[in-house]
């Protein structure tokens, strides 16, 4: 007969209880406002606790941040272990999208604690980042390990990486348009997801060539000056998130005074705003110029995808990433969003041209958009997980298997 565990005792129950409460707000917080954003009394004042409560079990912030991202972590290595008994690799990734959006739906239910997300994970200071990117790097493997035949078939080093990154940052961009649909029909995101991502989104006969857009150039100002300044802005937020890219920093980088930096903004909040400007005016100039080059829509989106693939990775780069707008002020939010769901509806019109005139296959417009967007945000992250990666091979490793299909 198997021994059962021991009961735990009563005040070891509620040590666990009070300490999930905490880690379970703090989620919350953390994915609104940013780690730079949240507060130990905020979290303790979402408990009905008192400050000196939280730091009974995290000290400082980063220690609770630290927790929370690990638990994170630890449950998405939970879903891809589950998923790893699948016997395919095709079914490996099928099983892990039905589960990651079997737990969304139950974290909306209030069924399951909600996740932190990892945008900020590069705002923590050591040794806290060390050990999330220890654990997060971790994660990352056992997610390659489900794309891989067999220890015998395995895929070129970069190639394994950027298959298991676009596989790891369509998981992540959920948080991005999962509001849009109802939970009873997560199965359904889910299945169409994974399909898109092992399929491809060719039709047959349609094949992936990468060449260059004719015409390009990534001069959007007459001022180089006002174009570096805006370019390491963008880079420092990337990198420390909306209020971790401070004032002093953004100058620090820029060799300016914070009178200079003033000087050439307002706020800060208005130069976010004019980094914003700039991507959105880099894609819709790439969009453009694909849109007159490419005879059909399949042509127009790999155009359009691979050159910003290479933007990302270029001198000229980034663009800013998704994860700043979460810690947005309110003022903000309504523009940025709008933006970005013009980006979308961008990318959808091609594939809608593309399933017209028969280069790509039928799917859901609407949600291969967004993988296509998710690609090109998470590119900006190439150079850390994809030894080797290039500004010339970027697009053939990391935007060819989305539109070709992961195994092919």
């Amino acid at each position: 007969m198997t021994d059962l565990p021991a009961p735990l005792a009563p005040q070891t129950r509620r040590y666990n209880l009070k300490r999930d409460a905490i880690l379970d707000a703090a989620a919350v917080l953390f994915n609104q406002k940013g780690l730079k954003g949240t507060t130990l009394a905020a979290v303790a004042d979402s408990v009905g606790l008192m400050t000196n409560s939280v730091t009974y079990y995290y000290r400082k912030k980063e220690e609770l941040a630290t927790a929370g991202l690990l638990r994170s972590i630890a449950s998405l290595q939970g879903l891809a272990d589950t998923a790893a008994a699948e016997a395919t690799p095709e079914a490996r990734i099928r099983r892990l999208f039905q589960l990651f959006y079997e737990r969304a739906a139950a974290i909306l239910r209030g069924t399951s604690p909600p996740q932190m997300n990892f945008s900020d994970v590069r705002a923590l200071t050591s040794p806290h980042v060390e050990t999330v990117f220890g654990a997060y790097t971790g994660m990352f493997r056992r997610i390659r390990t489900l794309l891989a035949e067999d220890e015998t078939h395995r895929p070129p080093r970069v190639d394994a990486n950027a298959r298991a990154h676009l596989v790891l940052s369509a998981l992540n961009w959920t948080r991005v348009f999962i509001d849009r649909y109802d939970p009873d029909s997560y199965p359904r995101v889910a299945e169409r997801i994974a399909d898109m991502l092992i399929e491809g989104l060719a039709a047959p006969g349609s094949t992936w060539r990468d060449r260059r857009l004719p015409g390009l150039a990534w001069s959007f100002t007459d001022d180089p000056a006002r174009e570096a300044f805006l370019r390491s802005a963008t880079r420092l937020i990337n990198e420390q998130g909306y209020r971790g890219a401070s004032v002093e920093k953004i100058s620090a980088q820029l060799n300016v005074t914070k009178g200079s930096f003033y000087h050439h903004n307002e706020t800060k909040d208005d130069l976010v705003a004019q980094c914003f400007a700039r991507s959105y005016a880099v894609v819709r100039r790439v969009q453009g110029l694909a849109e007159q080059a490419g005879a059909t829509g399949w042509e127009r989106t790999c155009l359009a995808s691979a050159e910003l693939v290479r933007y990302q990775l270029s001198e000229a780069g980034p663009l800013l990433r998704h994860s700043a707008f979460a810690a947005l002020p309110e003022n903000l939010h309504d523009q940025v969003r709008q933006t970005m769901d013009w980006l979308a509806e961008g990318f959808a019109g091609m594939v809608v041209d593309g399933m017209m005139d028969g280069s790509i296959r039928p799917l859901d417009s609407a949600i291969a958009a967004q993988l296509i967007n998710n690609m090109v945000n998470a590119a900006a992250e190439l150079p850390w997980w994809i030894p080797g990666v290039t500004v010339e091979n970027a697009a053939e490793a990391y935007a060819r298997p989305l539109f070709v299909g992961l195994f092919r």
